[in-house]
């Protein structure tokens, strides 16, 4: 089946792309390993020995980096729908993050604790229809919001792909009323044209009245 001049066109942008290069040079799986790469280096969210939850991570590119980052000490728990081929010094689940059997297999992975960050690079099956992906990745990021409230610890970091949009304020104040602590940040490796950008929070806002 030939392709649609608009696949076309972004196969060969794609193919040119230089993160897409630098990915498959250092062997990450996904150019988006670039975007928390820089987020990380300016607000060092990923520490030594850190309980990292990835929600949404195949092909695994973000887990990638955190396992570097929070190193053998650390633990990685990578969920996802789809299957993700092993990362070494990352635990991987297979399902839905809000189904129960998954969050009792990531309850068994994290032990006692709670995830000290969350990352959520989430998006939904896009219908091209703006309106509509934006209220269903406003969905998504509102779901993940219910997950921290149960699974991050009450001082852990938080960061979430939105989309610039009628929704956005919406969820920025959604954000602003869960944690203590919501900026955002849009790294140079997404692309210019896209409503993508990043909101990372810290420390939940119930943690206020724990002192």
């Amino acid at each position: 089946m030939a392709r649609s001049k608009s696949s076309a066109r972004w196969l060969s942008r794609h193919v040119a792309d230089p993160y897409v290069k630098r990915a498959q040079a250092q062997g990450y799986r996904s150019r988006s390993a670039y975007k928390l790469l820089e987020i990380d280096r300016r607000d060092r969210i990923l520490k030594a020995g850190a309980n990292v939850v990835d929600l949404g991570a195949a092909p695994g590119g973000w887990s990638q980096v955190a396992a570097q980052k929070v190193g053998a000490r650390g633990k990685v728990i990578a969920i996802d729908r789809l299957e993700i081929a092993p990362i070494p010094g990352v635990t991987t689940l297979r399902g839905d993050f809000l189904d129960q059997n998954t969050q009792k297999a990531l309850a068994d992975a994290l032990g006692e604790r709670k995830a000290d960050v969350i990352l959520c690079d989430l998006s939904p099956d896009l219908t091209g229809i703006a309106s509509t992906d934006q209220a269903r990745a406003a969905e998504l990021v509102s779901v993940a919001l219910e997950f921290c409230r149960a699974h991050l610890e009450p001082r852990g970091v938080f960061l979430v792909k939105v989309f610039q949009g009628e929704a956005f304020k919406e969820l920025l104040a959604q954000m602003k009323a869960t944690f203590r602590e919501v900026h955002t940040r849009k790294p140079e490796a997404s692309r210019a044209e896209s409503r993508e950008t990043y909101l990372l929070a810290r420390e939940l806002a119930s943690a206020r009245s724990n002192g």
